[in-house]
């Protein structure tokens, strides 16, 4: 009878408790650069409460899943096909997924996108106290009220409907004389603009990307081969304070497929810390054994520009790969140097890099 008892408590309190592990995260490998972290952002996202498909907090349970640090929900202000359903009111998303995200350790900043028809273009506004104020019809007040309450103002999709009608033009300077805008997405979902790569490179605008989400995403954890774009923000802590500053001061790389893209300045020391190196375990008359180990989410593709090392090859995501390099002095250090062909640091330009073989 005791052991009956038993089973039967047991039995119960199964019943009754939720599962140790009900909610999983699945964590983003991208090294840390000296002196910032690596924080993994999504700052395009919709709910119901514009032309979304969810609920603004099943976008906070998403990107904690799928291990993302922050998120935020940008409802258009402009269009809300929803609204015989779901009342106006601009600032609710935030107000419905600040308490979420706070209990899964995600920052959200609150924001919203200003939707006007290509040309000038969607914008997003992030860090925002109240969206209210930017309910306006003139373009430029808009953008004017985003920016006196300090947020960072970035264009959205700026290829999204071709080349002509995504041409900088003079309301784009008159954004940027004015210092109103702070960035480009460099990409949107499954697309990359060249245009906009080359634009933030040319005029120091900050690099995003985005999933720019509308249905739910039904993803576990986020892949090599499967992951929303995101945008890598380097920040000296993880505070919304510290992600702010570091989207202003262009501290940022793009996770799009397989590639990242970014300021050279960031993408070599972020490579640097992908990729280790180790001392190499066996030497022979004419030839040098080690093994790299790529710490990062990325598979990194290699062609060679130097006249040691494999002549191309990639080195998968979170492993280790041998390699047999042939040199006629194996007791010297050797430099390995190559292209990193999915590290962009402008359309179709991949990363220098150099990997080091210490001598014995």
């Amino acid at each position: 009878m005791k052991r009956l008892s038993l089973a039967l408590a047991l039995l119960l309190a199964l019943l009754v408790c939720p599962a140790i592990a009900a909610d999983v995260r699945y964590e983003i490998h991208f090294p840390d650069l000296p002196g910032y972290q690596t924080l993994a952002c999504d700052l395009h996202t919709h709910s119901v409460f514009s032309d979304g498909s969810v609920w603004p907090p099943v976008r906070a349970d998403e990107a904690w899943r799928q291990g993302l640090d922050a998120i935020s929900v940008t409802d258009h202000i402009e269009y809300q096909p929803h609204k015989d359903d779901v009342p106006t009111n601009h600032n609710r998303p935030y107000d419905l997924t600040a308490g979420a995200a706070r209990a899964r350790n995600l920052l959200c900043p609150k924001g919203a996108e200003i939707t006007r028809d290509t040309p000038p273009g969607h914008f997003n506004a992030v860090f925002l106290r109240d969206v209210d104020p930017l309910d306006t019809k003139d373009f430029l007040e808009v953008i004017k009220q985003a920016n006196e309450q300090e947020a960072f103002v970035f264009w959205n999709h700026q290829g999204w409907k071709g080349a002509e009608k995504g041409r900088w033009l003079d309301v784009h300077t008159t954004l940027y004389e004015n210092g109103w805008l702070h960035g480009m997405e460099v990409c949107n979902g499954d697309e990359y603009y060249p245009d906009a790569h080359r634009w933030c490179l040319e005029k120091n605008l900050t690099m995003l990307g985005n999933s720019d989400i509308h249905s739910p995403d039904l993803r576990e954890k986020s892949t090599p081969s499967g992951h929303r774009t995101m945008t890598l923000v380097f920040a000296k802590e993880r505070t919304l304070a510290a992600l702010k500053e570091a989207l202003m001061e262009r501290r940022t790389a793009v996770w799009f497929q397989d590639q990242i893209i970014g300021r050279k300045d960031l993408l070599q020391p972020l490579f640097g810390e992908c990729v280790q190196v180790a001392k190499p375990h066996l030497r022979t008359k004419n030839a040098v054994y080690l093994e790299i180990r790529n710490v990062s989410d990325l598979d990194i593709h290699l062609v060679r520009t130097g006249r040691f090392g494999p002549r191309e090859g990639t080195l998968p995501a979170r492993s280790v790969t041998l390699l047999k390099i042939d040199a006629d002095t194996p007791d010297q250090p050797l430099e390995l140097a190559y292209t990193a062909t999915n590290f962009l640091i402008g359309p179709d330009e991949g990363l220098p890099v150099v990997l080091n073989v210490a001598a014995p």
